[in-house]
């Protein structure tokens, strides 16, 4: 398993902690010579972050780590990389299992590793534990992690439903662990949400062979980046719907507004991106979970771009945009992905298609679409 001279690490999160637990115990007692490594963020607020260090019998060693610029995720970044690498020089580790805590999300520490790894460390895989059961309670949480005792920093303003959906979609692999309470529908909503995922059984012996299988962080930030994020397809099973929008017509920018409690609403999950007629060149994520929408500015459309800028940009963006692009507004449209139990997928559709130009009001052109009352410039950008 070290043939390449690097320990392997494989990063097991996610919000399930019986679920993360029974991962990790398992690849501690199939995989010989495997190391848990797992920080306790739950004593932040004291000013430390704790330390584990187990394998299969049981407890190695344990300490602590001061805070970081009053950040446990800071703290754990800052004291992860050296543990993993004492383990790798002592020589004896065949497989190092990072169990991150509750609401840490894999990828900052997935390319933590990568970064800082050097010649010592090889990132082999990234799991995310699941309980079907969870997994729709997890994802429709709209509390922030402060109120339910889970912030990683005293800045944090993350909420519980946002950062399950990250971890759920970030990782590859899920280690399900069934314990009888999930139906049909939890499982539906699972497969739909997280589609090109490999989910495993907990219980199963491929599981470590799966965390040694490879990973990319690059891949894997691509998968995530709005402009070419491997969205799920239309979907309908077990009363869990998929709805997959489409459109090459700017949104009125004003009439989206004025609808996006409702939108963010109507479904558990909802992610993309989306085209404003008053902002024609830049390209806006749309990310919301838990009745909490977040959108933000993901950088230029390609259309908007010199010739000689595509040069710099990454082939799977330049692939991504040849998928969608339009003669007239180039890569510039609308793909919104809307996940929920109950969908109202009609319902929904209709309600879109009203936020978008009118034919008189596309007829008008873009210059005449810069002018548009712009009610997102308060929080996309305020000083403009």
């Amino acid at each position: 398993m070290r043939g390449s001279g690097r320990l392997p690490v494989v990063i097991v999160g996610g919000l399930h902690s019986d679920a993360r637990r029974q991962a990790v115990d398992r690849l501690l007692h199939t995989v010989p010579g495997s190391v848990a490594l797992h920080h306790d963020l739950s004593a932040a607020a004291e000013g430390t972050v704790r330390r584990l260090v187990r394998d299969a019998t049981g407890e190695l060693s344990h300490g602590q780590t001061p805070l970081v610029d009053d950040c446990a995720c800071c703290a754990l970044r800052e004291d992860l990389v050296p543990e993993l690498e004492r383990l790798a020089a002592d020589g004896r580790t065949r497989l190092a299992v990072v169990e991150l805590w509750d609401s840490v999300e894999p990828r900052a520490m997935a390319e933590a590793v990568v970064a800082h790894g050097g010649e010592a460390l090889e990132l082999t895989g990234v799991m995310t534990a699941v309980d079907p059961a969870l997994v729709m309670p997890c994802l429709g949480n709209g509390d922030d992690l402060a109120d339910a005792g889970l912030a990683a920093a005293a800045t944090d303003r993350r909420t519980v439903g946002d950062t399950w959906a990250r971890q759920l979609e970030y990782a590859p692999v899920l280690a399900v662990v069934d314990g009888g309470a999930a139906d049909d529908e939890d499982r539906a909503l699972l497969s739909q949400l997280h589609p090109t995922a490999r989910q495993v059984p907990v219980g199963s012996g491929e599981l470590g062979r799966l965390a040694v299988a490879g990973f990319d962080v690059e891949s894997a930030a691509a998968a995530q980046h709005p402009a070419c994020a491997l969205l799920p397809q239309d979907a309908d099973e077990a009363g869990v719907a998929t709805l997959v929008w489409h459109h090459h017509r700017p949104f009125h920018p004003e009439r989206l507004f004025q609808a996006l409690e409702e939108l963010c609403c109507a479904a558990a999950r909802s992610r993309g991106r989306f085209w404003l007629a008053d902002r024609p060149d830049t390209l806006l994520a749309w990310d919301a979970a838990g009745g909490a929408l977040c959108v933000e500015s993901a950088g230029p459309w390609l259309a908007s771009l010199p010739d000689a800028a595509w040069d710099l940009v990454p082939p799977v963006r330049r692939a991504a945009a040849s998928l969608d692009w339009h003669p007239e507004h180039g890569d510039r449209c609308q793909h919104l992905v809307f996940t929920s139990p109950g969908l109202d997928r009609d319902g929904l559709a209709r309600l879109l298609e009203s936020c978008l130009l009118t034919d008189t009001e596309y007829a008008a052109g873009p210059e005449a679409w810069r002018r548009l009352p712009a009610p997102f410039d308060s929080f996309l950008d305020p000083v403009r």
